[in-house]
Formats: C-alpha cells, sequence, structure tokens
C-alpha cells in the first residue's frame, strides 16, 4: 500500500516539520508514504466569492494534476462522514481489499475544495464540525493513518 497525502501551502512551522517527519518515519514500518505539496494562490482578505472561486480552481488543478489517476481518493471536508479511528483503520483495510493499493488524501486550502476535486472523490472524509489550519491537519492525517495502522495489526495505538 502507498499512501499519499496532497495540500496546498509549504509547510514552514519547524514543529509541524518534526512531528509529520517522526509519523512518516513510525509509518515506514507499515506503508509506503508521500507529501506532495502543491502551490497555494495568494488569498488576500475580503476577496469577492467569483474571486474565491478563482483561487480554489487554480489550487484545485494543482492538486488534480498530483494525483494518480489508480489511487483511490479520499477528501477532508466539512461536509463528509466522521470516522473514529477504529473506522478510519476499516476504512483502510476496505479500500486495500478492493483492490487499490494506493490511497491519496487530499487537504483543500484556506479556502477549502474546489468542486472539480470534490467530484472525483471516492470518500469525503471530515475530522471535525472544527476548522484546522490546513497545514495542522497535514499532521493530524499522518498521524491518524500512523495510528490505523498500528489498530489493522492490534499493536496499541493509545500512547
Amino acid at each position: 500500500m502507498k499512501i499519499t497525502i496532497i495540500g496546498p501551502g509549504k509547510l514552514k512551522e519547524k514543529y509541524l516539520v518534526a512531528g509529520i517527519s517522526e509519523y512518516c518515519k513510525r509509518l515506514s514500518a507499515y506503508t509506503k508514504i508521500e507529501i506532495i505539496e502543491v502551490a497555494d494562490e495568494k488569498c488576500p482578505e475580503n476577496l469577492s466569492p467569483a474571486d474565491m472561486e478563482i483561487v480554489k480552481r487554480k489550487e484545485g488543478e494543482r492538486i488534480l494534476g498530483r494525483v494518480n489517476s489508480n489511487s483511490y481518493l479520499i477528501t477532508l471536508e466539512l461536509e463528509g462522514k466522521e470516522l473514529s479511528s477504529e473506522e478510519l483503520s476499516s476504512k483502510i483495510e476496505d479500500i486495500t481489499l478492493k483492490g487499490f493499493s494506493h490511497i491519496t488524501f487530499v487537504i483543500g486550502g484556506s479556502l477549502g475544495l474546489h468542486e472539480t476535486v470534490r467530484e472525483k472523490s471516492h470518500f469525503k472524509l471530515c475530522f471535525s464540525k472544527m476548522t484546522f489550519p490546513h497545514q495542522l491537519m497535514k499532521l493530524i492525517l499522518v498521524e491518524q493513518i500512523y495510528r490505523a495502522y498500528r489498530i489493522l495489526r492490534n499493536e496499541p495505538y493509545h500512547k
């Protein structure tokens, strides 16, 4: 299995880089993981709805340009389905049993995902009804993927 995480913006905060690096290192015992950062669009304050749509469309084009067409695509969306850690683990297992060898998770930018990305999603996942910075979401997602693999292997995961 290969896991790819795609999201806009370059990760700059050292504590996030360190956390993501640590979980990627831990995950290497279970799966291959790749994190792809696509350029984010400048997003000044007080954008019109039309300008917001343009920003999301441009980011969406960059994201879709990096999605492997044979990959099972999971988008992170507020309108998605909320899963427990155990349910995410089962979801990953089910995807594998359906014959997919690659899962791609997509995190939207500060304005969310463009409809063209959402339309291609096989599964819409919601971590919480709360809003998180998309850079922090990368760390949370990597940790939950690691936890999912620990659960799949019946290994302790609560620490």
